[in-house]
């Protein structure tokens, strides 16, 4: 993979989904126009048997790095984000059998009033257990939830089939040139590493 293929690390974050035929591995991306304009001037051109997505574990976080040869080299781009390990991710660690779908995805955080009311709030208590009158309160005793916070993800219907998934450790990144450059070019160092 050539150093001259731009990185990009403008998203949100990575969700896992269980419930295809195989897991689903989802960037999300805060804007629908921006994930749909991603999937079509870059991901689309993507062959499907050279997309390559890495996880690099370091500590409590890890990176997320995808990239691909593309029928179409002039927009292509590689993707990275330094996340923080999560039940979801170790979930599809456990589970995802060498192979899953790469679909894009958006983000939306969703306010009490744009919730429905079984809709679950960050803190684990349903939209209904929130009071409207009181600053959308967590109303159980035990709870300190103070305002209610949730959000929605969408999937976009399109997807591509990847069977070159791999968890490194921080000593295995030279021997990967999709990780090693990923590494070099985001001018990752031990002494600043996932800030």
């Amino acid at each position: 993979m050539s150093t001259s293929i731009p990185w990009f690390d403008d998203f949100e974050g990575v969700a896992y989904r269980y419930y295809d035929l195989r897991m689903n591995v989802v960037p999300l991306v805060s804007d629908r126009k921006e994930s749909a304009s991603i999937w079509h001037d870059t991901i689309r051109y993507w062959v499907d048997p050279s997309i390559k997505i890495r996880f690099v574990e370091i500590d409590d976080k890890y990176w997320f790095i995808m990239g691909a040869d593309s029928q179409k080299p002039d927009t292509n781009m590689s993707f990275y984000k330094v996340l923080q390990k999560s039940e979801n991710y170790e979930r599809f660690k456990k589970g995802h059998g060498g192979e899953a779908y790469l679909r894009l995805g958006t983000y939306a955080k969703k306010s009490l009033d744009d919730a429905k009311k079984d809709a679950m709030c960050n803190c684990g208590h349903e939209a209904v257990d929130h009071d409207e009158g009181d600053g959308d309160a967590c109303l159980f005793n035990t709870c300190d939830c103070k305002k209610f916070s949730s959000f929605q993800v969408n999937l976009l219907k399109r997807k591509k089939t990847i069977t070159d998934i791999k968890f490194l450790e921080e000593k295995d990144v030279k021997d990967d040139p999709l990780v090693w450059n990923c590494f070099n070019v985001n001018e990752y160092s031990k002494s600043d590493h996932l800030v």
